[in-house]
């Protein structure tokens, strides 16, 4: 199999989905170690295709193997001890779910790497080889897991507690005999609605109508002439397996003049796009202002109520003075 290189092609590729960059990287604390890994090579038919890039993606039919090359950088101001290990990895309610700990399924029987550890000074990097052997009796679907490099440490108060901190490569490996599953997907129409702020939230139902998992990217375009807003970015970062539907979310970050907007949504999956059009109408009510639509209703009727009291009362008074009138021409006899 022809393989690519990964930096090669790094110059002006579309941005990887939601929680995957091309080089994935651990630093969330300030005295966590800053540790990164990325593929470096793919197989040159997926060269396109933005998440092979960031992800292992392939299609391997049984009893064929893989061969991909890992690298690790250690980006910290100390010496690092660096475990590699591949562990489960799932698809749960629409999000590529990793196993907390280092449980194994079929994909990470069949994975093999070539060194479990490393040790890093500040700035080296290291590559590391990956194999997958796919068994002959392995039967047809799609496997997830995940490739993680792994630093451990103490607390700098001691104890018993101990920090980890790992970063990781997902892999998404279709098994079955031919060639592989298509992608494919269609979006079932466009709502708005009340975001978590005053920001609304344009959202589509997509339906994975492929034989793989989707990654769904994409961007959101508002018109009303003459002003054209966007694009706003997917916000969710939705995996959808086949067979399977999810929600596509995509906050409108920017205040809009109210009225009907022309909105034409564009996602992707890998080198996969597909496009809505529809018309939303700006801004969104939220529950606030319904309340304060029906605070404002029951003001109004009691100002009507009061009125037509008043109105009645005079009306009654009117009546009785005319009837009390005829009195006051009688002379006395």
């Amino acid at each position: 199999m022809l393989l690519a290189s990964v930096a090669l092609l790094a110059i002006g590729v579309p941005a990887a989905p939601a929680a995957a960059a091309r080089e994935q990287r651990y630093a969330a604390e300030p005295d966590a170690p800053a540790i990164g890994i990325r593929l470096l090579e793919i197989p040159a038919s997926r060269a396109d295709d933005p998440r092979a890039q960031a992800y292992l993606v392939d299609h391997v039919p049984p009893g064929q193997a893989i061969n991909r090359r890992v690298e690790v950088n250690n980006t910290s101001g100390e010496r690092q001890q660096i475990e590699l290990y591949a562990a489960a990895a799932t698809i749960e309610e629409n999000a590529f779910t990793p196993d907390e700990g280092r449980k194994g399924n079929e994909l990470t029987e069949w994975t093999s790497i070539a060194k479990h550890r490393l040790e890093l000074d500040p700035g080296e990097r290291e590559a590391v080889k990956i194999r997958i052997d796919v068994p002959r009796a392995a039967s047809k679907s799609e496997r997830y897991g995940v490739i993680w490099a792994q630093t451990t440490s103490a607390t700098e108060k001691g104890g018993n507690v101990t920090q980890v901190h790992r970063v990781g490569i997902r892999m998404y490996l279709d098994v079955g005999p031919g060639g592989e599953p298509p992608t494919d997907f269609r979006i079932e129409g466009l709502t708005v609605g009340p975001g978590p702020g005053k920001t609304p939230v344009v959202s589509a139902q997509v339906v994975n109508t492929g034989g793989r998992a989707l990654d769904m990217t994409g961007s959101l375009t508002l018109t009303k002439d003459p002003v054209r807003a966007g694009p706003f970015k997917v916000t969710n970062g939705t995996t959808i397996a086949p067979g399977e539907s999810g929600q596509v979310e995509v906050e409108v970050a920017e205040p809009l003049p109210a009225g009907v907007w022309h909105a034409r949504l564009v996602l992707r999956s890998g080198i996969v796009e597909r496009t809505a059009e529809g018309r939303i109408r700006l801004p969104v009510e939220t529950n606030l202002a319904m309340e304060t639509d029906r605070a404002d209703w029951v003001l109004y009727s009691l100002s009507v109520g009061a009125a037509l009291a008043a109105l009645i009362a005079s009306a009654v008074w009117y009546l009785l003075r005319r009837r009390a009138r005829p009195g006051r021409n009688l002379r006395p006899v």
